[in-house]
């Protein structure tokens, strides 16, 4: 099974950023622990502050892989065009979010990207891509 994990803007901070939200372990190291805990699965990761770079990569593995996490941080909020391309494809998508983004600023309580998806995990850390994970197994 091939689960492609994409994060978005500012997701490559983690571990740096704002560690009383997101926590202090970076995704690498994290997605390290993932492959190990899973090794019958394969694991891809892309990661883009850009959205059209994300669009892309929706559309490019869209079509083949088995499963698609997907965490657009802010864009989950604003990008109808990152929307548009969930929709598009064919490929399940799991919405993830490391923080509960219903208990922050009332703008993150919108996800465009939501209504696409096979299901939405938010407030559970890094541990919501195990979820989300979980979910396609």
């Amino acid at each position: 099974m091939v689960i492609l994990i994409i994060n978005g803007p500012n997701l490559n901070l983690l571990g740096k950023r704002e560690q009383e939200i997101y926590g202090s372990e970076n995704f690498e190291s994290y997605l390290e622990n993932l492959r190990k805990q899973f090794p019958d699965h394969r694991l891809d990761y892309f990661q883009s502050n850009v959205e059209g770079e994300l669009i892309n990569k929706l559309h490019e593995a869209g079509f083949s892989a088995d499963g698609i996490i997907l965490n657009a941080g802010a864009y989950t909020h604003t990008s109808i065009a990152l929307a548009d391309a969930v929709a598009a494809i064919t490929s399940p998508v799991i919405e993830v979010h490391i923080s509960n983004i219903f208990a922050r600023e009332e703008y993150r309580h919108v996800s465009y990207v939501g209504r696409h998806c096979k299901g939405s995990i938010s407030g559970f850390g890094l541990r919501g891509y195990e979820l989300a994970l979980s979910s396609f197994l």
